[in-house]
C-alpha cells in the first residue's frame, strides 16, 4: 500500500488516474505560468519562527470564516469541471468537506448542479457565481442557490474575459471529452475513471444545460459559454447582485488595495485575495505578497481570506500569521479527489490539518486563533517589492 505523507504524494497518484486534459486543466496556469509559480515560491520565502519550552498540549486548529465554524481555517475553493476529475466529483468533495467541518464552494461551471449537491448534503454550502451577460440566467442561478439554502454567495471578479491557458487549447478541453484518437488512447489507460463515468448521468455542466434556452448539447453549450462572461461587470453591478442575493457575500479576485477598498465600500462580508490560481493575468503579483497591502488598506473592517499557493498546513499557518482569517485550497483537494474519490478529499484535509497542528505547536502556539505576525519571519522587502 502506498504511504501518503503529503499533498505531493496525492498529486503523483492523481496524475496516473485522471485523463490528461483534466489533469492539465487542474495543474496549469495562464500563458508562461509565472504567477502560478510565484504563488508557491513566494510562500517559501516566509520563515516560521521556532519557539521551545512552551506547553503544547490541548491544541486547537478550529476557527471561523464569515461566522461559520471551521475545523481548520480552510474552505474548498470553487473549481470548474470537478465532476470530470472523478464521477460526481462535486458531490463527493462536498460530502467530504461537510464531514470534516470546512465549507465547500460549488462553481457555476460545475458538472454536478446546485440541486445535485444540495440533495446529497445536509449542511449549507457556498455557491460561486460567474457574472454572465444573460442577467435572467444569473438571477435564476441566484434563486436556485437560495432555494438550496446556500449560506454564502462567492462572486468571482477576475474572469470578465478568459485568460489563455495553453494546455487547455492544445488538449481541446471539453466536458465530456470529445472522442478524438488522442483522447481515446489516453482514456484507454484510465479505465477505472471511465468505468465510474459510465455509471453516472452527470457528464456536462449541470448548472447550465437544461437551464438556458437553446443549450441542450455540448456544441451549443460551448458556443454559449464562449460569449457569456460579462466584460461590463463593474462595482454598480456587483452592488445590485449583492442586493438581489440578500445574504452573505464574498468577493473573490482582489489583488489590489484600491479594489479592496471598493469591496469594503459595497458592503461585502469578506474578500478573497486571489489571482485565480495563476490562471488569469500571468505576471500578476502572488496572492501572499499582495496580502499585506490589502490588509493595510482595509484593516479589520472586513474579513480577508487568501487563495493561491496553499499546498500544506504551513502555508495556512503563514497566511494566518500575516493576517488572513481564512484560506482556500483548490488543487490539493482535486488531487485527493482524482486519486481516491471522497476518501481522497478527506485525506488531503487530514494531511493539511496535521501539518498545521504540528507546525503551529513548534512555533509555540496552542490555538490557531492566537497566531499572529510574531509566528513568522519575513524578508525585509516582502510585500513591498512592487510599487
Amino acid at each position: 500500500m502506498t504511504v501518503i505523507t503529503n499533498i505531493a504524494d496525492l498529486e503523483r497518484i492523481y496524475k496516473k488516474r485522471v485523463p490528461k486534459m483534466f489533469h492539465d486543466y487542474a495543474v496549469s496556469g495562464s500563458w508562461d505560468e509565472q504567477t502560478l509559480s510565484d504563488n508557491s515560491t513566494d510562500f517559501k520565502k516566509i520563515r516560521l519562527r521556532q519557539r521551545v519550552a512552551v506547553d503544547m498540549t490541548d491544541r486547537k486548529t478550529n476557527s471561523e470564516m464569515i461566522n461559520e465554524p471551521v475545523t481548520i481555517p480552510v474552505a474548498l475553493a470553487p473549481i470548474g469541471l470537478t465532476g470530470m476529475q472523478r464521477a460526481d466529483g462535486e458531490i463527493k468533495a462536498a460530502k467530504a468537506a461537510e464531514k470534516f467541518g470546512v465549507p465547500f464552494t460549488l462553481s457555476t461551471m460545475s458538472i454536478c448542479s446546485i440541486e445535485d449537491v444540495a440533495q446529497n448534503t445536509e449542511k449549507p454550502f457556498w455557491f460561486q457565481l460567474y457574472t454572465m451577460k444573460d442577467t435572467g440566467f444569473v438571477n435564476s442561478l441566484i434563486d436556485r442557490a437560495k432555494t438550496a439554502k446556500c449560506s454564502a454567495l462567492v462572486i468571482t471578479l477576475d474572469l470578465q474575459i478568459l485568460g489563455q491557458r495553453h494546455r487547455d487549447l492544445k488538449n481541446g478541453l471539453s466536458a465530456p471529452p470529445k472522442p478524438t484518437f488522442k483522447n481515446i488512447i489516453d482514456l484507454s489507460t484510465k479505465w477505472s475513471w471511465g468505468l465510474e463515468m459510465l455509471q453516472t448521468k452527470r457528464r456536462s455542466f449541470g448548472n447550465i444545460v437544461g437551464h438556458v434556452s437553446g443549450v441542450s448539447d455540448t456544441s451549443s453549450l460551448s458556443e454559449w459559454t464562449q460569449t457569456q462572461f460579462d466584460p461590463t461587470l463593474d462595482w454598480d453591478k456587483i452592488s445590485k447582485i449583492k442586493e438581489y442575493w440578500g445574504g452573505k457575500v464574498i468577493l473573490k479576485g482582489i489583488l489590489d488595495k484600491e479594489d479592496a477598498k471598493m469591496a469594503l465600500r459595497v458592503g461585502a462580508d469578506a474578500m478573497i485575495v486571489s489571482n485565480h490560481g495563476g490562471r488569469q493575468l500571468d505576471g500578476a503579483i502572488s496572492s501572499i505578497e499582495a496580502l499585506p497591502s490589502i490588509l493595510e488598506a482595509v484593516g479589520d473592517k472586513i474579513e480577508v481570506h487568501l487563495d493561491g499557493g496553499v499546498r500544506s498546513g504551513q502555508e495556512i499557518l503563514k497566511a494566518v500569521a500575516m493576517g488572513a482569517q481564512g484560506t482556500y485550497i483548490g488543487r490539493p483537494y482535486i488531487y485527493g479527489l482524482g486519486a481516491y474519490g471522497e476518501k481522497g478529499v478527506t485525506l488531503a484535509l487530514e494531511l493539511i490539518q496535521n501539518e498545521l497542528d504540528i507546525s503551529m505547536a513548534l512555533c509555540g502556539y496552542k490555538n490557531i486563533k492566537d497566531v499572529d505576525r510574531s509566528a513568522i519571519l519575513l524578508p525585509k522587502d516582502f510585500g513591498k517589492r512592487w510599487s
